[in-house]
């Protein structure tokens, strides 16, 4: 005999006791076909909902995740807190004027690192021209180096240069939400646009970004795509309004560090840097991607474990349903175990037999949920409008999960069948 025919011969031993208790589990399971599907219930509900809130937190993860990937990792964010009232104003100007370029210039000149850098300057115009269909886009003043930092990617025309900026330039370049809000599916490249009183070229359009639907660590809510662009010196110059001076000099910096150094110890000296100017006035907040990624990932995993706890008390349902439900066969089939234990069935052989029927309703089971569950997710998506993301990992825990559940449910049924006196069991009527 060969090596291949000798470790055929050892294989179809190994597996051949297996096969026809799994027929036989299968006979039983299919002729009381609605007792199976009751019991299988509790392991279709469990495992679709594990699969369905695992995907509904993936997605909603998803996107807040891709959120700060998108202000980058090697960023810094400094933003204003501006007062919301006139007493608060008053509180903390006896403190601090607030942002400045001047607090610009004293970080570049104590921070080594500094790629790129830009402040901001926002403003929500009085009136726009054309009449906007939606919500009024807010305008953004901004040095060139704004696209780089923040990854802005041009789709059509371009971004202004540092020479339009320098000199005022009454350009501009409109964000995807925008663009579709003032001039819909028309070209808007070469168009212009009526900020208040003036008017400014349009000379790009940026591609779609991600927003936020709540506030961030001190990054407010707003629509990154409904936003115009234009030079900082032309938002300063041009734009002012008469309330200007409630108002900081600039609202916002942006700081884009090289890979060397480290952006939490970075964040620190910029804190230490402005509070030092700004006499603790606490009128700005210093985002740091980079912490910000780190958290929501260990967010992330806390999520998960307590979504698959809560989705799991299903399946534990189910798996007391498995142990009941062959407890009872247990009492229909024991003239049948007898009369097997007679012929010399042993007893592993009686715990092979109840343990596959017990694997094959929570196999079975975990099947169904899985389908159920993946429906479960695209349901909610498409009614609520949610991200759901159905994830490998997902449907491998929650199917391994169910089959765990009815093999270790199956054991005590399995193991009390075996232990029955086989002339009792012959007997039993």
């Amino acid at each position: 005999m060969n090596v291949g025919s000798y470790s055929d011969l050892l294989y179809r031993r190994r597996w051949s006791p297996f096969l026809p208790d799994f027929r036989l589990g299968l006979q039983n399971l299919v002729l009381h076909k609605l007792r199976t599907l009751l019991t299988m219930l509790g392991m279709i509900f469990g495992v679709a909902a594990v699969v369905a809130m695992l995907s509904i937190g993936a997605g909603a993860q998803q996107k807040v995740m891709a959120f700060i990937e998108q202000l980058g990792v090697r960023n810094l964010i400094v933003e204003a807190r501006e007062p919301h009232n006139w007493q608060e104003m008053q509180k903390v100007r006896k403190l601090s004027q607030g942002l400045s370029f001047q607090d610009l210039r004293v970080i570049q000149a104590n921070i080594d690192g500094i790629v790129a850098c830009t402040p901001r300057k926002r403003f929500v115009p009085s009136k726009l021209i054309p009449k906007p269909q939606r919500d009024m886009p807010e305008v953004y003043g901004v040095n060139p180096s704004y696209q780089p930092i923040s990854s802005l990617h041009i789709v059509s025309g371009r971004f202004f240069d540092n020479d339009e900026n320098d000199r005022a330039a009454l350009v501009c370049v409109l964000g995807e939400g925008a663009k579709s809000n003032l001039f819909g599916y028309q070209e808007a490249v070469g168009e212009y646009v009526k900020i208040n009183e003036q008017w400014y070229r349009v000379i790009g359009v940026a591609g779609p970004q991600i927003s936020s639907q709540t506030e961030l660590a001190g990054i407010s809510a707003q629509d990154r795509n409904n936003l115009i662009y234009i030079p900082l010196y032309a938002a300063i110059f041009r734009l002012e309004d008469i309330m200007s001076w409630l108002k900081d000099e600039i609202d916002g910096i942006y700081l884009q560090l090289a890979q060397t150094v480290d952006s939490v110890s970075i964040a620190e000296v910029v804190r230490g840097i402005l509070n030092a100017s700004h006499r603790n006035a606490g009128d700005f907040s210093v985002i740091v991607p980079a912490e910000l990624l780190a958290e929501q990932k260990r967010t992330q995993r806390i999520f998960d474990m307590v979504m698959v706890a809560i989705a799991s008390i299903s399946l534990l349902v189910g798996g007391i349903g498995i142990m009941n439900i062959m407890l009872a066969s247990i009492l229909e089939r024991t003239r049948e175990i007898g009369l097997r234990r007679a012929v010399g069935a042993r007893q592993r052989d009686i715990i092979r037999q109840f343990l596959i029927e017990a694997v094959l309703i929570s196999f079975v089971g975990g099947l169904l949920g899985i389908v159920f569950g993946v429906g479960m997710s695209r349901l909610i998506a498409w009614m609520a409008g949610w991200s759901t993301i159905v994830t490998a990992g997902s449907i491998l825990l929650a199917f391994l999960v169910s089959v765990s559940v009815g093999l270790i449910f199956g054991i005590y049924p399995a193991v009390k069948a075996a232990r029955l006196d086989p002339v009792e069991a012959i007997r039993y009527e």
